[in-house]
């Protein structure tokens, strides 16, 4: 018997007991009380599927992201997508009953999964590190849904959209970058360049390449700034994130 992150293969069949009778299996919707991982196709790496796992046990695939989280011995207990990526193979191994098939093509994957979780933090690994489009599709699904705490983890970053207000205690000299998706001003307490004032547009005024003097707090007035930090912050990120104020659901 092999053990990959708290599942089980027992003679190449997976099973995971902690599931088993699970009535949140029979719903259509992922509603988690701890944080989810959810992860995608677009090649994420063993060591950042592994961060993200231990800080958000239960693990959600957006299509094809079934392959890549099999693939690292970790075992999704949902499957959001069209579907058209996913391996037969993977397919047949998971069964249909952990299978979301969405039919419509107007959203991608990663926000046919997104939309369908609720917890208190997402952490989504496999959507920044491959091709430019997809990654800025991600970045633009942040901002469909201000309300759900998400986190996207590239290769050498993390992003979120930024919350009304923020803080975190972070070591003097760490990079932080502030992207502007619309028009937006804020407030800072602890930059090395403060943004008191500033009006940010992504034709015009960013953010990029600010740092910290010591421990931040950020203050937005609207939902449309990405926090850019370093990988190496993911898990003080992680935490300050969920506890932060969170931007009402946008009128539908």
């Amino acid at each position: 018997m092999e053990r990959f992150f708290g599942q089980y293969c027992v003679f190449g069949l997976w099973s995971s007991p902690s599931w088993r009778n699970d009535p949140r299996m029979s719903t259509r919707i992922v509603t988690s009380e701890d944080a989810v991982t959810l992860v995608g196709g677009g090649a994420p790496d063993p060591e950042g599927l592994a961060a993200a796992l231990a800080l958000a046990p239960r693990l959600v695939a957006a299509d094809g992201g079934a392959d890549a989280a099999l693939a690292a011995g970790a075992w999704p207990e949902r499957v959001i997508g069209d579907l058209d990526s996913i391996s037969p193979t993977a397919a047949e191994l998971l069964g249909p009953e952990r299978l979301l098939r969405v039919t419509e093509q107007d959203t991608t994957d990663f926000e046919k999964a997104l939309s369908r979780i609720t917890a208190p933090l997402v952490v989504a690994v496999g959507f920044a590190g491959g091709r430019v489009d997809h990654a800025l599709a991600a970045l633009a699904t942040l901002l469909k849904y201000p309300g759900q705490p998400t986190l996207l983890l590239g290769p050498r970053d993390v992003t979120c959209l930024a919350p009304p207000r923020l803080a975190l205690d972070l070591a003097p000299g760490a990079l932080v970058s502030l992207f502007p998706m619309g028009p937006v001003t804020g407030r800072s307490d602890g930059l090395r360049w403060p943004i008191d004032g500033i009006g940010f547009h992504p034709s015009g005024r960013l953010g990029t390449s600010n740092a910290a003097l010591g421990p931040v707090t950020l203050e937005f007035d609207s939902p449309e700034m990405l926090l850019i930090l370093p990988r190496a912050e993911l898990g003080r990120l992680s935490r300050a994130l969920p506890a932060a104020a969170r931007w009402p659901a946008p009128a539908a």
